[in-house]
C-alpha cells in the first residue's frame, strides 16, 4: 500500500512533463518562454505554500477549509496595521502572523479537544474569518509602505521572491516530516489515530499544531500576496482551499490519512497552475476553467477512493 500512494508522485511528475511539451507544441510562441514559466511559477507560489500546510493535516486525517480566509484575513491585518495603526513593517507582519496563528488555535482546539467534525468547525471559521477581513479591509487597504511590497515584488535572479519562499517552505517542511519524529507522528495518527493515542503520542496536542501551522503557512501566503499586488483585498485568497485540497489529493495525500510527501503537494500545485496556464493560453473562458478545475478535485478524489479499495483488496 505505501508503494502505491508512493507511486502517485512518480506517475504525477511524469503527467506534468507531458502536459507540458503537448503544450510547448501546441503553443512554440508563449509557453516555453522564461517570462511565461516564471509567471507560472509565481501564480502557483502562494497555493503551494498552503497546501503545504493542508498536505500535513491530510496526512493526520483532518482538513481546513478557511485557509482562503485566513490569506484575506492575515493581509488584511497586516495592511491596517501599517496602514491604520501606523505600525512599523516588522510589527505588523508579527500581528499578521499571530492573528492567524491564533485562528488556526481555535481550529484545533475546538476539533482536537471538543470533537467538533473538521469540515464544520473550519467551514464556520471560512465564513468569520472572511466576514473580519470585510470589516479590516473593506474595499481593500492600498498605498503600502515600500519594504512591504518589497517582500513579493524584489527578484532573485529574475524571480521575483515568493517563488524562492515556496521553494524554502517545500524542502524545510519536507525535512521535517522525513526526518524528525515529531512531524512523523502525523503518519501515526493518520493511519491510526486510536493506536498512535495508546501508544504514547499526544494526538490532541499533535491536532492542535497541526492547525496552528497550517493557518500559520496560510497567513504568509496572505502576507506575500497582498505583498505582491500592493493592495491587501477582503476577496484575496477565495476558493483557495479547494484548490490546494486538489493539489494535495493529486499529490498523493488521502483522505483517510496517513499517506502523502510534501513533494507531492508542489506537484500538484505544479498541475493545477500548469492547467490554468494552458487554459488561459487557449483563451478558455474563466467559466469553464472553473468547471475543469471542478472536474479534476471530483477526479483526485475518485482516484484517492479508488486507490484506497485497490489497497484494501491487496
Amino acid at each position: 500500500m505505501r508503494l502505491l500512494f508512493q507511486e502517485r508522485t512518480y506517475s504525477l511528475t511524469i503527467t506534468i512533463l507531458v502536459v507540458g511539451f503537448v503544450a510547448a507544441l501546441v503553443f512554440p510562441q508563449t509557453f516555453p518562454t522564461f517570462g511565461n514559466w516564471s509567471q507560472l511559477l509565481l501564480n502557483l507560489s502562494i497555493d503551494t505554500i498552503v497546501a503545504v500546510g493542508m498536505m500535513l493535516l491530510l496526512v493526520s486525517g483532518v482538513f481546513d477549509l478557511s485557509v482562503g480566509s485566513v490569506v484575506a484575513f492575515s493581509g488584511g491585518v497586516a495592511a491596517y496595521a501599517m496602514i491604520t495603526l501606523g505600525l512599523p513593517v516588522p510589527l505588523a507582519l508579527v500581528l499578521a502572523l499571530a492573528s492567524a496563528g491564533l485562528i488556526g488555535a481555535i481550529n484545533g482546539y475546538l476539533i482536537a479537544y471538543q470533537g467538533i467534525n473538521p469540515m464544520i468547525q473550519t467551514l464556520a471559521m471560512m465564513g468569520i474569518v472572511r466576514g473580519g477581513a470585510l470589516l479590516i479591509s473593506g474595499a481593500g487597504i492600498q498605498n503600502l509602505p515600500y519594504w512591504f511590497n518589497a517582500l513579493s515584488q524584489s527578484r532573485l535572479l529574475g524571480i521575483q521572491m515568493p517563488v524562492w519562499y515556496m521553494l524554502l517552505t517545500v524542502v524545510t517542511i519536507a525535512f521535517l516530516m522525513n526526518r524528525t519524529v515529531f512531524f512523523r507522528r502525523y503518519y501515526y495518527i493518520g493511519g491510526n489515530e486510536q493506536a498512535a493515542d495508546l501508544s504514547g503520542i499526544r494526538v490532541k496536542q499533535m491536532k492542535l499544531w497541526g492547525f496552528v501551522l497550517t493557518a500559520l503557512l496560510a497567513g504568509v501566503a496572505g502576507i506575500l500576496l497582498a505583498s505582491r499586488l500592493g493592495t491587501a483585498l477582503p476577496t484575496a485568497g477565495r476558493g483557495l482551499e479547494l484548490r490546494v485540497i486538489t493539489a494535495a489529493i493529486l499529490g498523493g495525500a488521502s483522505l483517510s490519512g496517513g499517506h502523502g510527501k510534501i513533494i507531492g503537494a508542489l506537484l500538484g500545485a505544479v498541475f493545477m497552475g500548469l492547467v490554468s496556464n494552458i487554459m488561459v493560453l487557449a483563451r478558455v473562458s474563466g467559466y469553464w476553467q472553473e468547471i475543469i478545475l471542478g472536474l479534476i478535485l471530483i477526479a483526485a478524489v475518485w482516484s484517492d477512493k479508488a486507490l484506497q479499495k485497490r489497497g484494501a483488496l491487496a
